[in-house]
């Protein structure tokens, strides 16, 4: 990978910014994104977008989230002890013995979450998962009123977890979900500047905020750009690991290339036209179906405004929703050539509808 590339990585996903407060990450993409754009802005609730070739042909989003899974400041017990709520689909389980960072407003605040040695849990019958509303932080105060001069209710908290490398190309890190996503949007505008292609399309690559709590960003974003066509890209559940039930969940494997979704939410001619690019740049790709939903971006925006034929692709990531989140940087190479392929294959006026 590209060096300049993978600083830009390593500093997005270490940067924390949970669902709701990711102006610092925020921060972070647009000041690495604007070289490669023709202008950028950012809406009210924090939705950022860089627009490339404004105003010239058909307009299409490139979009990734930009928040991640965390925890809130929920109460604050008389010996000083913080119970939480979940802001996301954290899980209690992996969530036990953790380092964490409040974020308060006067700074950032160091904490541990509890775990009472298994000599000292009092276990009737088959252990309990723990639930959210176990889950308690201890950031060494020893009242109420101590730990109130530090956090307040409300403050969000993330898992200190970081980037690192676990062996050639395959990294580890607690929050590609999703930053591998506003990496790849903003990545797929800096080919697209520097190509020497015609450009027939106005590129709108968009860093979305509030993904993990109900897809509000995308739905803001999309309904303010209103593009023609849009590529939403995040992580999908890799299935190459013990446990795992393929007859359930698919054949993901990770190293094999990003994946594309089938069905619902993916118009079929936008889908078709990924598979064609992907063809010509001899990029891998593997497939997906949905029955329902995607769980991702791209059921807010397709069916905004009536209707914006929308794709997602996805890098195969294991351990989802974990602070050990594994994925292999050669198959996130490809999904900005992907999306810069797409955006170069748009003719002028082009619109995407089925044929009745």
């Amino acid at each position: 990978m590209r060096k300049e590339s993978l600083t830009f990585l390593e500093e997005l996903v270490n940067t924390p910014s949970p669902t709701s407060y990711e102006t610092r990450g925020q921060r972070v993409w647009l000041d690495y994104v604007s070289q490669f754009a023709d202008e950028t802005h950012h809406d009210e609730y924090g939705n950022c977008v860089a627009t490339l070739n404004k105003g010239d042909g058909p307009r299409i989003m490139l979009a990734g989230h930009a928040d991640e899974i965390a925890l809130s400041v929920n109460y604050i017990d008389d010996n000083g002890f913080i119970y939480v709520k979940r802001m996301g689909g954290v899980d209690a389980i992996v969530s036990k013995a953790q380092r964490v960072t409040v974020h308060s407003t006067k700074g950032p605040v160091l904490g541990v979450v509890g775990n009472p040695p298994p000599h000292m849990q009092r276990v009737d019958g088959e252990p309990k998962a723990p639930k959210i509303t176990d889950l308690y932080i201890d950031i060494g105060c020893d009242s109420r009123k101590t730990a109130e001069k530090r956090v307040r209710i409300g403050d969000p908290i993330t898992v200190n977890q970081n980037f690192e490398f676990l062996h050639k190309d395959i990294a580890v890190a607690r929050a590609f979900d999703n930053r591998i996503g506003t990496w790849s949007v903003a990545e797929a505008l800096r080919l697209l500047a520097s190509s020497k292609k015609k450009l027939n399309a106005e590129i709108c690559a968009v860093s979305n905020t509030m993904e993990e709590v109900g897809l509000f960003g995308a739905r803001q974003i999309a309904y303010s750009l209103k593009p023609d066509a849009a590529l939403v890209v995040d992580v999908t559940h890799a299935t190459d690991y013990p446990g795992i039930s393929k007859q359930t969940h698919g054949d993901i494997q990770m190293g094999e290339g990003p994946t594309i979704t089938h069905g619902i939410c993916n118009h079929p001619e936008v889908v078709k036209r990924l598979e064609q690019v992907a063809s010509k740049a001899k990029i891998s790709l593997q497939h997906e179906t949905v029955s329902a939903t995607s769980g991702t971006d791209t059921d807010a925006v397709f069916w905004t405004r009536g209707g914006i034929p929308s794709a997602l692709i996805s890098l195969p990531n294991r351990y989802m929703h974990s602070p050990v989140e594994v994925v292999n940087l050669k198959d996130l190479e490809k999904i900005p050539q992907l999306m810069a392929g797409f955006a170069e294959s748009i003719k002028k006026n082009e619109k995407f509808a089925v044929t009745i």
